[in-house]
């Protein structure tokens, strides 16, 4: 479980937007990078307590009720998820790799029990200095809550890994024991990717309605003061929290959707930070120079950007549609026009981004640009060009609207790209812009769409496809649209296949059925891998702190941030 929808579900989402790693040192190795690729230290400024200071907010959430599909954008992870709700693991660098790491809301690592019988057991012990924002203790019953809200509640974005919770024992306040009814690898991601909610305000109440437009708890070092939809979200710092104090008095979130709109905001002092979506403006700019402004790029990320395919409407309800849909791209080419400046010329073959690069295959480098290939697939699939060179069958063409956000000049460029190639191998794509609210909220969700391109971002430093692709993960009517396989993709023998992914503790048999698994993807293409997009960290000289952290995202270490003294 990542939330990469997911939560870039971005859309920036988490993988969702999320998976048993004890094998740090297989974290962190890259697939598609260059020298480039680790990360910068960021310049020391002495700083001083006291002050504001406002940031550039790309996305605006559609909610902030994290474990439910409204939830999904990562921004809404990042601004406000992060800095209010404790989670157990944190990832953090330990000796250049990015790690998962017990936080402070627990005295140490987690005893996790394999029994014969195949069930597993997670213990946590809760730091007793552990409080609310309210002077109330985090306890077990805090866990239990968050887990059976998960579990057994309607609309939930991911329930990977709480789907196997048999038994909750909460008995001891200061200790919960959770139990699996089989072994789950990516274990750590529970109570971490959602972090864990307050049963004492929360339970017997409407949930989703208590968090929908923000809450006034929290259980980190920041509260959400205020949310002013489509205009900004601001955090004061949590005056109970147990751990270090924020240096600044308030933050502001400033929504600047449009990525040149907010590239200006940078440079005439409007905000402080931004953490844009990676621009070939904004690049070059960097490249040059900017005054007053620091920055930070570093292309090992999480954030995995795709040509999203709904496996359930035409005319990719075709595998051999959606193959020869990816023998008519030039993959490298697009990534070599966005990204060639950071040395980035190579597409992505894997939905496994290269923060867990061990795990993921090159499968779909099987597919460039051939055109004859192209040919034999869609005549084999019974389609013939008309008059206009659109391919055609039975009195339909092939012809597909692309989703894409508005205000990205990037995706922008790349949609354009794809238009003209794809115009050339027979294909007819219009493009629709929408708004993440819209696209997460309610069409991706509800299959309303023949194809789209955003990005997942992984949100935890452990493999898993299951969340993206399984079957069970469709979200319908039926399933109260809980899951983020928004694409309908199901593909026989592959549930079986991620489950084992999911499941296997053993490494090295991981890494096997996870290659397994990349395979009979790239067989299929349930969607097609575009590229990995570089993390770019922007901040005015005023300002000490900022630093990337390319899993828990900007603002993970927003506590620590301050004015320039």
């Amino acid at each position: 479980m990542s939330k990469s929808l997911h939560r870039t579900v971005v859309p920036s989402s988490r993988r969702a937007l999320i998976a048993a790693l004890t094998v740090t040192a297989l974290i962190g190795s890259l697939a598609a990078c260059t020298s480039s690729s680790t990360t910068p230290e960021p310049s020391e400024v002495a700083i001083v307590d006291g002050g504001e200071i406002v940031i550039g907010a790309e996305q605006e959430p559609d909610c902030a009720d994290w474990i439910a599909t409204c939830g999904g954008s990562i921004w809404g992870t990042w601004i406000m998820q992060i800095p209010t709700l404790p989670g157990v693991f944190q990832t953090r660098q330990v000796d250049d790799e990015w790690v998962p790491v017990p936080s402070d809301l627990v005295t140490g690592e987690p005893e996790v029990v394999v029994a014969d019988d195949g069930t597993q057991t997670i213990t946590y012990a809760i730091n007793p200095e552990a409080v609310w924002s309210d002077g109330e203790p985090i306890t077990s019953a805090d866990f239990e809550y968050t887990a059976l809200q998960i579990r057994d509640g309607d609309d939930i974005f991911d329930k990977t890994g709480y789907d196997r919770i048999s038994a909750i024992d909460a008995s001891d306040p200061a200790t919960v024991t959770v139990t699996l009814d089989s072994p789950y690898a990516g274990w750590r991601t529970l109570f971490s990717v959602y972090g864990v909610m307050p049963a004492h305000l929360l339970e017997g109440q409407d949930r989703a309605a208590i968090m929908a437009d923000g809450y006034d708890f929290s259980g980190g070092p920041w509260k959400i003061e205020k949310w002013t939809r489509g205009t900004s979200v601001t955090l004061v710092p949590n005056e109970n929290y147990w751990g270090d104090k924020p240096h600044l008095d308030k933050v502001t979130f400033l929504f600047l959707p449009d990525t040149t709109a907010a590239f200006q905001a940078l440079k005439s002092g409007q905000v402080s930070v931004l953490y844009p979506s990676p621009q070939l403006d904004a690049l070059t700019q960097i490249d040059a120079g900017l005054p007053g402004i620091q920055s930070q790029v570093d292309a090992r990320s999480g954030n995995l950007e795709a040509i999203w395919l709904n496996n359930a409407a035409a005319p990719f309800d075709s595998v051999a549609v959606r193959q020869a849909l990816a023998y008519s791209i030039d993959r490298d080419a697009i990534v070599k026009r966005l990204f060639g400046s950071l040395g980035i010329d190579k597409a992505q073959q894997s939905f496994n981004s290269p923060m867990v690069a061990p795990f993921a295959s090159d499968d779909f480098s099987q597919y460039a640009l051939d055109l004859d290939k192209v040919d034999e697939l869609m005549e084999g699939d019974g389609w013939k060009k008309n008059s206009d060179d659109v391919w055609a069958k039975g009195g339909e063409t092939a012809t597909f609207s692309i989703k894409t956000l508005a205000g990205n000049k990037r995706r922008d460029l790349t949609v354009q790209v794809l238009q003209s190639q794809l115009a050339d191998a027979g294909f007819e794509m219009t493009i629709d812009q929408v708004t993440p609210a819209d696209l997460f909220g309610t069409i991706a969700p509800q299959g309303d769409f023949q194809a789209g391109i955003w990005a997942l971002v992984d949100t935890f430093p452990d493999p898993t496809l299951s969340s993206t692709f399984s079957s069970v993960n469709i979200p319908s009517e039926a399933n109260g649209y809980s899951g983020i396989n928004f694409y309908r993709t199901d593909i026989p023998g592959l549930d079986d296949l991620l489950g084992q992914v999911d499941s296997e503790i053993d490494t090295d048999a991981r890494i096997q059925v996870s290659h397994e698994a990349d395979a009979l993807i790239a067989e299929n293409v349930p969607s097609l891998p575009l590229d990995t997009v570089p993390n770019v960290l922007l901040w005015s000289d005023k300002v000490g702190g900022p630093e990337i952290n390319p899993v828990d995202g900007p603002f993970w270490n927003l506590a620590e941030w301050g004015l320039a003294g």
